[in-house]
C-alpha cells in the first residue's frame, strides 16, 4: 500500500467519523429541543389550570 493510498484511507475514515459525530450532535440537539418544547407545553398547561381554578373559585364565591 502506498503512502497516498494509506493517507486517503485515513482521511476517509476521519471524514466518516466527523459525519457520524455531527449526526450524533444533531440527534442530541433534536432531543434537547423536544424536551424544551415539552417543558414549555407543561408550563402552559399549568398556567391554564391555574387560570381555570381561579375562574372556578370566583364563580363559587359569587354563588355564596
Amino acid at each position: 500500500m502506498t503512502f497516498h493510498t494509506a493517507w486517503s484511507l485515513d482521511m476517509h475514515s476521519m471524514d466518516q467519523e466527523l459525519v457520524k459525530d455531527r449526526i450524533r450532535t444533531l440527534h442530541r440537539e433534536a432531543e434537547e429541543h423536544r424536551r424544551a418544547v415539552g417543558v414549555q407545553r407543561l408550563q402552559r398547561a399549568q398556567r391554564d389550570v391555574e387560570r381555570a381554578s381561579a375562574r372556578v373559585r370566583s364563580a363559587l364565591l359569587r354563588l355564596v
